[in-house]
């Protein structure tokens, strides 16, 4: 059994089914006050590797150059035609991996590991300095992710090099919910449809159409099957990791989750994952019927 920290967070109890050796999961409420304690399982100072959990980190670096002055959204980028915007919403064109662009940009969804590597050259090109620093300078060490480091290669780290402990993971999840680093404006284009109604295939679940995606966050949309839970709102944003790592935010619920594992992401995260984020959602229904007599509960 891991341990378990916290009240009013049962669904934490299902991580010690989980077919893992080790790991660690967290869930955070956010209110008007803004994020508040975590209710966590595991060990949350152990690293782990984030793999495509790195992706929303490396957006923000590109938002916070963006409310410098220093890219524009819709300054050129990748392919012709392609934008900053197009390769933070995996709509350039470009393949999964480096090469020629497969389509012209906003014709499809097409998941791009190589678009955010060059979204990492273009960041440095234009702030005179590594994507490596301008990261933690811009975002580690202001949201206090201490502990979290790109490791690897030069090739493939800002798609998928983070690797750090539940506790960072949280700290970033906390600034995806309310932000912190940018405005609400760029923070609400961040986590809204862009270019809306296409298609493509969400990794590890499948074709979908449209496949919604923000500006390095996933939106749920009307996903099925998916990796979040079937209660989850519309508007969850997040994104998944082949390490067993995840990160979402419900903003209807009013509640982030994120997990880490010693697991590659398979079957058994597919299944487990969604019927958490169920059992989290519950759990949080049930606290805010507690807390007002006059709702669904107790109508």
């Amino acid at each position: 059994m891991f341990p378990y920290a916290g009240a009013g967070m049962d669904a934490l109890e299902l991580v010690a089914d989980w077919p893992v050796d080790t790991a660690a999961v967290g869930v955070v409420r956010v209110g008007p006050d803004g994020p508040g304690r975590a209710t966590t399982t595991g060990d949350t100072g152990r690293p782990y590797a984030w793999a495509s959990v790195t992706k929303p980190a490396t957006a923000l670096a590109v938002l916070v150059a963006v409310e410098e002055g220093t890219l524009a959204l819709d300054d050129p980028a990748g392919p012709p035609g392609s934008t900053v915007r197009h390769l933070l919403a995996h709509a350039s064109g470009l393949g999964p991996d480096p090469g020629p662009p497969v389509e012209p940009p906003a014709a499809r969804r097409i998941y791009s590991n190589a678009g955010y590597e060059i979204l990492a050259s273009v960041l440095e090109a234009a702030a005179g300095m590594s994507f490596a620093a301008y990261l933690s300078a811009g975002v580690l060490e202001p949201l206090g992710m201490h502990r979290t480091d790109l490791v690897g290669s030069p090739s493939g780290t800002a798609a998928a090099g983070l690797v750090g402990p539940l506790d960072d993971l949280l700290a970033l999840g906390r600034e995806w919910a309310q932000p912190t680093l940018v405005s609400r404006a760029t923070w609400h284009q961040a986590t809204s449809v862009q270019f809306p109604g296409l298609a493509g295939v969400l990794p590890g679940f499948g074709p979908s159409d449209p496949c919604d995606w923000g500006l390095g966050v996933e939106v749920r949309g009307t996903k099925r099957p998916h990796w979040t839970g079937v209660t989850n709102s519309p508007a969850t944003y997040g994104h998944f990791g082949q390490s067993g790592s995840f990160l979402w935010v419900d903003p209807a619920a009013g509640v982030l989750c994120a997990g880490l594992a010693d697991r590659p992401f398979g079957v058994w995260s597919s299944r487990a994952w969604p019927a958490l984020a169920d059992a989290v959602l519950a759990d949080v229904a049930d606290v805010a019927d507690a807390a007002d007599p006059a709702g669904p509960a107790g109508a």
